[in-house]
């Protein structure tokens, strides 16, 4: 295929040198890559289920060899640990091998008809083509998250490559179509930044595609929201997110210490997941607040590349800027910084610790998507709850308590689409339903409930008796 375009690069945010070059396609390519997915989609579906999970099985595999690749990839085009890139492969493989497993879980049935000699069944059937967009945090995961599940569903897929990571996300293609897939039916888009408008629509407004599914932020989900609308193309959104983290007074606060700095600063504080937001209740949050700071004291930042600290570089100076100005607003407003450091070293900021945060300060609820993270003092329970739910975001949540029924009763009424007792905010596997409500979006990746987001469901009868009719 000829496409009109140019190349773009991708800087590595630690060093400035170029990490990747990749090709900056335009809404003019998107009609053609469109019509190629569609015409490669009708073989797919016609293979079986077990002949569609051998082919992804084979991607799996393919994925797998590409291990070093990855890694290198990951960490030059957003300054991603090794240890995070590693974490992105492993799971990415792990997701590639669930949507295979899920090929004969595609099921329907049969449906008590009120009409004699009426066979009536619900039959799950792919859409067409589905457009997957991915972000840069998690590129591995979230890549393979938006095209492996609608593969296996018998879909053609077009992968909207983060102009972050284009490397990356173009490896995820080529690992696909290493495992011999119909030419035509895994691809990938990537455009320069300041061409992204112009192609997601284009892509959303091609006719051939079907669905949409989008991970990123809430800002650039409404608007993609709004153009399948004036579309009538179904979307699923996997968007933003303030994470809350209560501990209870009975609260084991050493294993509650533990899974709040996991959730706060793994991978810098950069998942959709991570803990925002520590609503500690009174009777503890002292002892938590000293214990924590201690613990997070030890989290050093440091060159990603050396390997030698916890905590790495984020992806550009504009988070460290805005993660400092929610900071700033919140000492201003009276709340204590309890750990802080260095921040004059481009983009390896340090960890950061805010105490006593209440509502009326922009880190209660602006999502920082960096290495910050505020206390937030509760008088009790049911306080702790109301302050959980005090957000527009319901994406995960966790509570710590030792009385489980009670973190039953507490998990059922904190609004979000996941919630952990007793395990960090930070949660993902495979075959899990994963996504959130509100403004944290709709729709749910993961296992069986990923089947009702790529398939449709169509109701088909057939007659065995001779028909009566009152005309």
């Amino acid at each position: 295929m000829t496409l009109t375009s140019q190349d773009f690069t991708r800087l590595n945010p630690i060093t400035g040198e170029v990490a990747s070059t990749a090709r900056a396609m335009q809404a003019a390519d998107i009609p053609a890559i469109a019509a190629a997915a569609a015409a490669a989609q009708p073989a797919w579906d016609a293979l079986g289920p077990n002949a569609r999970r051998a082919v992804l099985m084979q991607a799996a595999e393919a994925l797998v060899a590409r291990k070093d690749d990855f890694i290198a990839a990951m960490m030059a085009e957003i300054g991603a640990t090794a240890g995070w890139a590693g974490f992105n492969h492993m799971l990415g493989a792990s997701m590639i091998r669930e949507a295979a497993a899920l090929t004969t879980q595609i099921t329907g049935e049969v449906i008590p008809s009120d009409k004699p000699g009426c066979l009536a069944m619900a039959l799950k059937e792919p859409v067409g083509v589905i457009l997957g967009i991915a972000p840069w945090n998690a590129p591995i995961i979230l890549g393979v998250r938006a095209i492996a599940v609608p593969l296996a569903c018998g879909n053609a897929v077009i992968l909207k490559a983060s102009e972050q990571c284009p490397r990356t996300h173009a490896l995820i293609i080529e690992s696909f179509a290493a495992a011999g897939f119909p030419e035509g039916l895994v691809q990938v888009v990537t455009n320069a930044p300041e061409d992204a408008a112009e192609v997601v629509g284009a892509l959303i407004d091609a006719p051939e595609v079907k669905r949409i599914n989008f991970t990123g932020s809430t800002g650039v989900g409404r608007i993609i929201a709004r153009r399948a609308a004036d579309n009538l193309k179904p979307c699923l959104l996997e968007l933003g997110g303030k994470a809350p983290f209560i501990v209870c007074a009975d609260a084991d606060l050493d294993e509650a210490v533990k899974a709040a700095a996991f959730g706060a600063y793994f991978n810098q504080g950069q998942i959709c997941m991570s803990t925002e937001r520590i609503i500690v209740v009174d009777a503890v949050a002292e002892e938590f607040a000293a214990k924590f700071a201690t613990k997070v004291k030890t989290l050093a930042a440091g060159d990603p590349r050396e390997g030698k600290t916890p905590l790495g570089a984020v992806v550009d100076a504009k988070t460290v800027a805005h993660c400092l100005a929610l900071v700033g607003d919140a000492v201003a407003k009276g709340a204590e910084l309890l750990v802080s450091g260095d921040t004059t070293q481009n983009v390896i900021m340090p960890a950061h610790l805010v105490d006593k945060v209440t509502t009326h300060m922009k880190l209660f609820r602006d999502e920082s998507f960096g290495p910050v993270v505020g206390i937030i003092r509760a008088r009790d329970e049911d306080h702790a709850i109301e302050l959980a739910n005090d957000t527009n975001y319901g994406l995960s949540a966790a509570l710590f308590t030792r009385d489980t029924a009670k973190g039953l009763r507490l998990a059922k009424r904190v609004k979000s689409g996941i919630c952990h007792i007793n395990g960090p905010t930070v949660h993902d596997e495979a075959q899990m339903p994963f996504g959130g409500v509100g403004e944290s979006g709709y729709g749910r990746f993961g296992g069986r409930q990923g089947i009702d987001s790529f398939t449709e469901t169509r109701w088909i009868t057939v007659e065995t008796q001779s028909g009566h009719y009152p005309i």
